[in-house]
């Protein structure tokens, strides 16, 4: 039983249960008197509440007499639309009632809470949503194709042959042609280099040696000269690194899957018949995948 009433269902079920028997009772109490508007100490107390935290103060006398008034008015309009059907197929109401109900599977979705084992497996089972990527720490010259023309490949060996006997990266990005970005990156993600330099140079900067010039490696851009000081390899994390993410991920995973459910469960209360063209007999269907 204790394992039972741990179940997410059991929480959708009797949480269904009370607000259908909510509205049965307030339905039977209102049938004997329909013309009677209460307006309750609890929903002055909201109203009061609601007030104050916009306002970050109470209402003034002639204030809280508009409140009410205006709460009054509200009761009318809303039964005399109601009695005239102003309800019937409306978006905006069905879309609000919609959210309503899904306002109360998210809530008792949320009180779920995961333990360490849940995450971990939500963890191994997502691996590409919590890898860490492959980052680079490098430096870069840029050799402009259209400045350098047919002497290109000449003038980047003779650059590079240069870079590699002076050593250390003193006054290198004085040697390079001007370019829009910067010569030096330090722990950049292999994601972040790709939008910059695009998917050639990151592959490339994947295999080229660290630890002196090499190139050249073609961008977008052009050709560049490259030194990788660090590279440090894509990994799995442990759960601890990512705990907040894996929670917020695995959190959102379990609410559509518990409001599914929900919606399942209140389906098969239902026969669903979707009317085909006037050419086609109407097909009857027991459940919406």
């Amino acid at each position: 039983m204790k394992k039972l009433m741990r179940e997410p269902l059991v929480h959708f079920l009797l949480m269904g249960a009370a607000i259908f028997a909510a509205y049965s009772l307030m339905a039977k109490g209102s049938s004997g008197e329909p013309r009677k508007i209460v307006v309750t100490q609890g929903q002055l107390a909201s109203m009061r509440e609601a007030y104050i935290r916009t306002w970050q103060r109470p209402p003034t006398r002639e204030e809280w007499e508009g409140l009410i008034r205006d709460r009054v008015r509200e009761d009318v309009y809303v039964r005399e639309a109601l009695a005239l059907g102003l309800d019937k197929d409306d978006t905006i109401i069905r879309r609000r009632l919609r959210q309503k109900m899904e306002f109360v599977s998210d809530d008792i979705a949320a009180q779920t809470q995961p333990t360490d084992d849940a995450l971990n497996a939500y963890l191994q089972a997502h691996p590409d949503k919590f890898r860490v990527e492959q980052q680079f720490t490098f430096r870069q010259l840029y050799l402009n194709p259209g400045k350098h023309g047919e002497h290109l490949a000449r003038d980047t060996a003779q650059l590079l042959a240069k870079l590699n006997q002076a050593g250390g990266d003193t006054g290198f990005a004085a040697v390079g042609d001007p370019f829009m970005l910067d010569n030096n990156f330090t722990a950049v993600p292999a994601g972040e280099v790709t939008k910059q330099f695009g998917d050639t140079f990151t592959a490339k900067l994947g295999e080229i040696s660290p630890g002196q010039w090499q190139g050249p490696v073609e961008s977008g851009y052009g050709v560049h000269l490259v030194f990788v000081e660090e590279r440090k390899e894509g990994r799995m994390p442990e759960l601890a690194e990512v705990r907040e993410q894996v929670v917020r991920e695995w959190a959102d995973a379990r609410r559509r899957e518990d409001n599914e459910q929900f919606f399942q469960k209140l389906l098969k209360r239902y026969t669903v018949t979707i009317e085909q063209p006037a050419a086609v007999e109407a097909k009857k269907i027991g459940a919406i995948n």
